[in-house]
């Protein structure tokens, strides 16, 4: 009887304390975590495990908001906003990196997991999880910083085209591009030169219908930065466009813009008020509908442009309004905007629109058109209005965690490997 009442005391005792002392299990680690709401690849949830993926944004400890834009280079800056919540409330920070033109996907998605390693860090640092991490610095630091030999000018060619047939249709396009782009915080410089045709018949029993547009430029912007909110500048184009009825076109466009938020925050939000004018001289290849085969203008144009992203979605919006001083009703009113929202929990909502009131195509030939040519779009089609619109919506319910990660069997339940090429 005693030795029966020393082992049980013993298993009470003894046993727990050995269990204390053993590494805690997955599970356990699991549920101590950081919840992170953010749009997480397959990539980063391998990469980044040791974090909770929950599919609401109050369910998160931290919240992840990314955005991108164009370099100078031809690369992109993407930039990401960290922003605790709950029992990370009051922390809060802003990181990026830059990926060159060149780069390949796999050292972009590479630089973009190290940097929201960099980022999640401080908020990791407060859970049990923190006494598993290593933290190490891989290069050496330099004393000096090389000159760059090519003064911050980028230069970017490239060569395009398709062809396909079948019996009875065959059509190709053959574009080319060059661009020279100087960007600095104070100035800002981007030329380019183009060309393009496109040709296509359509083989009847009895006749074959051909069409063919064609089109070169060579336009340019330059920019100079006043402050923080204001800037000056102006744009160039020179070319022509057979769907455009233009043998020749140039346009001078001076202008000046301010920004009602820093341009520092431009990768959050913006609000830019443009205003333009300048002179345009164009050389047509037929009579237009005003008796015209070639004219000088003069013109203004005044857009509002307004971004912001926040937890809740995002908003692009701009509005556009421009005319002629010789007649003030040859006019543009154009408007485009893209709308995404998490509406509640699960359900979001996206809206792409774009509508313009047209009274300004002066370039209209004066014949009439064939039937082949209006079918093809040879040529530009008189109009009053134009529009374009896209709406969806999309309603995610269950487990609030998305961690696992499972190739087997291809894409279904989002395993596999998304490669993306161009824009």
């Amino acid at each position: 009887m005693k030795r029966t009442i020393f082992l049980i005391s013993f298993a009470l005792v003894v046993i727990p304390l050995f269990s204390q002392g053993t590494a805690p299990t997955p599970d356990t680690l699991r549920k101590d975590a950081v919840n992170v709401f953010m749009e997480s690849t397959d990539f980063i949830r391998k990469e980044i495990p040791y974090v909770n993926y929950v599919r609401d944004i109050k369910d998160a400890g931290v919240y992840i908001i990314s955005t991108s834009q164009n370099t100078g280079s031809g690369g992109k800056e993407y930039t990401y906003f960290f922003v605790g919540q709950n029992e990370h409330a009051g922390m809060a920070d802003t990181l990026s990196f830059t990926a060159a033109p060149d780069e390949t996907n796999e050292v972009t998605r590479q630089q973009e997991v190290s940097t929201l390693k960099m980022g999640l860090m401080r908020y990791v640092a407060k859970t049990p999880l923190s006494k598993y991490m290593k933290i190490s610095f891989t290069e050496p630091l330099k004393e000096t910083i090389s000159t760059d030999k090519w003064n911050s000018w980028v230069f970017k060619a490239s060569v395009y085209g398709f062809m396909q047939a079948t019996k009875t249709y065959n059509d190709y396009y053959l574009s080319g591009d060059l661009s020279a782009n100087r960007i600095t915080e104070d100035l800002k410089i981007n030329l380019s030169a183009g060309l393009s045709q496109n040709g296509e018949n359509f083989i009847m029993p009895d006749s074959t219908i051909t069409g063919l547009n064609a089109s070169k430029s060579f336009d340019g912007l330059i920019v100079k930065s006043i402050n923080d909110h204001w800037s000056a500048g102006g744009s160039y184009y020179i070319g022509s466009s057979s769907f455009r009825n233009e043998d020749f076109r140039l346009s001078l466009m001076p202008g000046i813009e301010y920004d009602l938020y820093p341009y520092s925050e431009s990768t959050r939000r913006q609000l830019r008020i443009l205003y333009k004018a300048g002179y345009t001289y164009s050389n047509y290849t037929d009579t237009t509908i005003y008796n015209k085969l070639k004219e000088h203008l003069w013109s203004h144009s005044l857009s509002a442009s307004y971004a912001v992203v926040q937890k809740w979605g995002n908003i692009n919006f701009i509005l556009g309004w421009s005319n002629y001083f010789h007649d003030w009703s040859k006019n543009n009113l154009s408007a485009t905007g893209v709308l995404e929202l998490r509406i509640f929990k699960g359900l979001s909502v996206s809206f792409v629109g774009s509508a313009a009131m047209v009274h300004d195509q002066l370039g209209l030939v004066k014949q009439n058109l064939s039937v082949d040519e209006i079918l093809l779009r040879r040529k530009e089609l008189a109009t009053q209005f134009e529009y374009f619109t896209s709406f969806g919506f999309t309603y995610t319910f269950g487990s609030i965690y998305n961690n696992v990660v499972n190739p087997r069997f291809g894409n279904s339940g989002g395993g596999g490997i998304s490669i993306s090429i161009g824009e």
